[in-house]
């Protein structure tokens, strides 16, 4: 079995937000160090005290984090041979500070160790992947937003999946054609139809996917994990769901440079609660029509797009008798130009918008302070991702957010600095409805001026077993907010192999 080591580090605007970067050797194991510091503070430390919930910023940031760990830590699986074994593992550690304008600081740190397993057999008829994950989460005395300080959870499944080639077992032992591909697999996996825009969560699911002629069709029935945090936090427990999706893709792969797709899911709510709120109902039943398409206009110029049009039904604020009808819709349009030079630059530019009601006015996402007035809520709430900045981070609910970026290696020609990446983003932020909530509960104005936002980042690959990163961003609020403290935010990472 072959061996060898790498480098992995954290991109620019192509990947966004902050995470962890790190060095990797791959082989019989592979181990992940990761080290980040992460500071955030407000300009008027005489801020006036306030209600202290865990802020969407927050859990979105280590969402992040996560996400981005699977995009580039997935184990590719061996090309089809016999029989083939794969192992590894690695460790996530990393701490940050930050002022998230209710409290003046709180320090937090969270270490993760992950231990994979992956095999390949009979010529690749059988596939599979696990992958265990411990996690240690500690806060400063006093910083929590509950009242748990530290906790240590695991070891606990975070992927874990087997995959039948159904189509080349046939044509294998049957000793016939199959006129299309056929693959069955069951498990815990991310599932992200389309760019990822409405859904791009973990599942615990069966999955069939067939192509023929170009086309590459997708059914995926499955349900969350419990640990999977509730977009609605003002549910008695809002630390788990219990949502099935079943979802259906339909995607074109016959050009040479354009992917496009379509599909159609639908979510149903089954969370529990407890205690139950005898006056105020919580289920949330929602239907994703999205279509888009990915791949590159002409050459350098690369493109992605999804569109997505949302019904189905909620309850509004105080209320447990009546639903409301959901009708939302949301977008994302990404345009990116690679340069052909020497430091590679890349400049980049996105426009995000996601529905907002103008009743919700408590929160864009959450029952209990949202739609009130009326049986219609406009209001968009997937389950999607994307990078909507390191500090302000808000949900993808009643916000227009436009991101301009870039960047480039300066010293090509350097040998001891010619992996080293600066760039930049810029984020401007409104709301949909300016009588409407955003996911942060400090923009407490009826103005649809939210603010913008700087982020500069830089990456350094020092040796074959070291690279280093430094993100600082700096949010400016605008006129939906009473307190017009910035709010500013220092990451610096050290990553090591071993």
């Amino acid at each position: 079995m072959a061996r060898g080591s790498g480098v992995s580090a954290s991109k620019g605007p192509a990947d966004g937000g902050w995470k962890a970067v790190g060095v990797r050797l791959t082989g019989g194991a592979t181990f992940w160090v990761a080290v980040g510091l992460l500071a955030v503070t407000a300009a008027d430390a005489g801020a006036q005290p306030r209600e202290n919930p865990i802020s969407d910023a927050f859990l979105n940031q280590r969402r992040e984090i996560q996400l981005e760990n699977d995009r580039r830590r997935q184990a590719d699986l061996p090309p089809a041979q016999r029989f083939r074994i794969d192992y590894g593992g690695w460790f996530d550690s990393y701490i940050f500070l930050f002022d998230d304008g209710y409290e003046s600081s709180r320090t937090f740190r969270q270490n993760d160790l992950r231990f994979w397993f992956g095999f390949s057999a009979d010529e690749g008829i059988h596939d599979g992947y696990l992958r265990v994950r411990t996690s240690y989460t500690d806060f400063n005395y006093g910083d929590s937003f509950t009242r748990n300080e530290d906790d240590l959870d695991g070891p606990n499944l975070e992927r874990g999946w087997y995959q039948l080639d159904i189509a080349r077992m046939i044509r294998k032992y049957g000793e016939s054609e199959m006129p299309l591909e056929l693959k069955m697999k069951v498990g815990r996996e991310l599932v992200q139809p389309g760019t990822g825009y409405a859904i791009a969560i973990p599942l615990d699911a069966v999955q069939l996917q067939s192509e023929f002629a170009g086309f590459e069709s997708t059914f995926t029935a499955g349900k969350t994990p419990a640990s999977l945090e509730n977009i609605d936090r003002s549910r008695p427990v809002a630390d788990h769901s219990y949502r099935n999706f079943f979802i259906f893709e339909e995607k074109y792969k016959g050009f040479d440079k354009h992917t496009p797709f379509v599909y159609y899911a639908w979510q149903n709510d089954g969370t529990g609660e407890d205690p139950p709120n005898l006056l105020q109902a919580y289920r949330y039943n929602s239907q994703y029509i999205g279509f888009g398409s990915s791949g590159e206009l002409v050459k350098n110029l690369r493109y992605s797009t999804e569109w997505v049009i949302e019904r189905g039904t909620s309850y509004g604020n105080d209320r447990f008798l009546h639903t409301d009808d959901i009708k939302a819709w949301g977008f994302d349009n990404l345009i990116e130009y690679l340069f052909d030079h020497e430091t590679k630059p890349t400049i980049a530019a996105e426009y995000m918008f996601a529905s907002g009601d103008p009743d919700r006015l408590g929160s864009p996402t959450n029952a209990a302070g949202g739609n009130r007035n009326d049986h219609v809520d406009n209001s968009f709430i997937g389950f999607g991702f994307r990078d909507t900045g390191l500090v302000l981070a808000p949900r993808l609910s009643n916000i227009h957010i436009w991101r301009l970026g870039g960047s480039f290696r300066p010293l090509p020609r350097v040998e001891v600095a010619k992996d080293l990446e600066l760039g930049t983003n810029c984020f401007l932020y409104a709301k949909d409805q300016g009588t409407g909530a955003i996911s942060d509960t400090l923009a407490d104005r009826e103005s649809s001026y939210v603010g913008w936002e700087m982020d500069y980042y830089a990456n350094y690959r020092v040796t074959s077993d070291l690279s280093l990163t430094v993100r600082y961003g700096v949010f400016f609020p605008g006129t939906a907010y009473s307190d017009q403290s910035n709010r500013t935010f220092l990451l610096t990472g050290l990553s090591w192999s071993f």
